[in-house]
Order: C-alpha cells, then structure tokens, then sequence
C-alpha cells in the first residue's frame, strides 16, 4: 500500500508510533479499541505489568545488536501511518518484502519507541503449527515424574504448570496492561492451513488450554516464553485485556486466503535508501570516523547492484561486507575482490 507523499501535511495528531526511535508512553493514550476488537476489561487491577525491557546479565550480543538496531530505525511515513492503523484498529500488521530489507525490524522499533517489553517472536516453518504457537504440554515428563514421586511414602502430584509453556503467541494473548508486540516471521513457509488456524484466535482474542480447563475452575501457574517468567491461567482460558501488537512477515514466496488478509493491515516494505542504511550499519557496527569512505563506497556499491543490475542483495551481506573490509581485506585488491565477488553476490547467482 502505498501513501501519499504529496507537499500536503500529514495530521500527526493520531499517531501513537512517531518512527523516530525515541522512546516515549505514547502508549497509554491509545484509544480505546473499536467494540468489535475489545476484549477484556482494560481497568482490571490484575492486568500484568509489561516486563522490563532491559538486558539480563546472560544476554548475548546479538539481543544487544537488535536494541541498538531498533533504536536507530527509521521508519518511513508509510510505515509509521501503517504502524499506526494496526495500533489503533487492534489488528495484525503484515509486512511483505524482498528478504534481508528489515522486515522483522520493524516490530524491534516499535516495541523499543513504545516501551512495550521484549518482542515475542515465533520463526515459522513448514512444520510450524498453531499448538506451536500457543503452548507446548510436556505430558511425558509428567506421568515420568509422577511414577517416580508415586514410589515415596509422601505421594503428591508435581503441579501441572512446572510441564507447561506457553509460546509466543500464548504469551503475547496473556491479559497485560498494554500490548505486547508479537513477530511471527516469515509466514509465507508455513503450512498451508497456518494462516487459517490463525484468524479464530486472531478475532476472539483467546484460546483454551485443555489439560487446564478439564481440572475445573481455578488459576494455575504456568510458565511463559519469557525468560524465568510464569503466569497464572483462570479456569485454563487464555484471554487478552489489549490485542498484542502483531507483525507478521512475508518475502512474498506464496498467496494467502482472502478470509485472512481481510483481517490484517498490509504494508510492503521497500528496500531501504542510503540513509537507512548508513543508519543500519552504525547500529550495529558502531560509529567508525576512519571507516567513513569505506562505509560510504560500499553502500553505493550495494545499492547500484540493486537498482542498475537487478541484484537479489540482503541487508546482512552488507554488514558482513563492511564488516570485513574494516578488518582489512579493502586495503588490496585481492580483498576487495573477495567482498565485492563472494560477500555480495547475487543471492540469485546458482
């Protein structure tokens, strides 16, 4: 979908996401949803914090990577407007584009600009199904650990949550305060009947776990996808107070059912310009004064391979091009052969 980039302004009033990587509690001024995307009472004082945002002491260099890389995204006007619509219609935003443009990118700016907590993100393959998504039930572990604690004089069954984790897209429908951004990437190689499987839950905001709810009413402790969390489970019914925030990406390789797309916002995302780039290679390099005219070359190097050769390029190929000519294979030709000849090659070369 393409947006006007008439002189004519654009009313920012009812934007929520700025797109410029600042971060900021717009959030608490989203409006209310519409009645037909409402589904739980938003006042509730059990509604669950958003958790913290912050890096743990384990976490790898690459997590670092990604906060660094949404922080510096910028996101252009059709992607804020989009961004925006989804917000506010409580609906899932899909982003189709070529591989390796940054996609999946997007859903790090948001979750970082609105404070939003750690992106939930569910990769998808052709395997993939929808329990994936939800919830995974270690029913084997159980019965071995009940057979076990069964042969001690003091019998008691290990409690049913210390087997159960919900997925991403179980956690993301947990009733938090504010949504939670949820990335399920790349479902054009899903299954078939993924898509599908999806819009029950993507309409009624909730799923059931069975082993929960044949136990009766009650809350019971469950793990969650994020780290070290648990949640608790009312009468084994998941049910989100504010639909999460929902990217799902594409590369295009398939169609998908009416029924579904009718129900999601759509934006093609475009291969970023020079500026974007520039901006994509400090984040996750690192500003660099003595590397400027290396940096500089080799985006237009990339870039002119794209537009004047038909290039199938990704964003990773430059960064690991820059990465290696910084190291000291552009200070000969030998070197600079290997990147421009092995680092960007055509990903459609056989």
């Amino acid at each position: 979908m393409e947006i006007s980039q008439d002189t004519e302004p654009l009313n920012e009033d009812w934007w929520i996401y700025k797109g410029d990587g600042i971060p900021h509690a717009g959030v608490n001024g989203l409006p209310s949803p519409p009645a037909w995307r409402a589904f739980g009472d938003t006042s509730a004082q059990t509604l669950l914090p958003l958790p913290s945002q912050e890096l743990s002491p384990g976490a790898t260099s690459r997590r670092l990577g990604r906060v660094r890389q949404a922080a510096a995204y910028q996101a252009d006007k059709a992607e804020v407007q989009l961004v925006n619509l989804a917000l506010h219609l409580r609906r899932p935003l899909l982003i189709t584009g070529k591989p390796g443009v940054g996609k999946s990118t997007l859903a790090y700016a948001v979750a970082h600009e609105l404070r939003l907590g750690p992106v939930l993100r569910w990769p998808i393959t052709s395997r993939s199904t929808l329990r994936d998504g939800l919830y995974a039930y270690d029913a084997i572990g159980r019965l071995h650990d009940a057979g076990i604690r069964g042969d001690s004089k003091e019998f008691k069954e290990p409690k049913i949550g210390r087997y159960l984790r919900l997925g991403p897209l179980g956690t993301a429908l947990l009733p938090w305060r504010h949504p939670r951004v949820l990335l399920i990437d790349e479902i054009d190689k899903s299954d078939v009947d993924l898509p599908n499987d999806l819009l029950n839950v993507f309409e009624e905001g909730e799923f059931e776990i069975p082993e929960l709810s044949r136990l009766g009413s009650g809350k019971r402790e469950v793990m969650t996808a994020d780290q070290s969390a648990v949640a608790n489970v009312e009468g084994g019914v998941v049910r989100c107070a504010e639909f999460p925030f929902v990217i799902l990406t594409s590369n295009a390789e398939r169609e998908f059912p009416k029924a579904f797309l009718r129900r999601c916002v759509r934006l093609e995302v475009q291969p970023p310009d020079a500026k974007r780039l520039a901006a994509m290679v400090s984040a996750h390099l690192g500003d660099d004064p003595d590397s400027e005219s290396i940096r500089a070359g080799l985006i237009t190097e990339f870039l002119r391979r794209q537009r004047e050769e038909g290039a199938s390029l990704a964003n990773d190929q430059l960064l690991n091009a820059l990465l290696m000519a910084e190291r000291g294979l552009w200070s000969h030709k030998a070197g600079r052969d290997v990147i421009q000849d092995v680092l960007l090659r055509s990903l459609g070369d056989s």
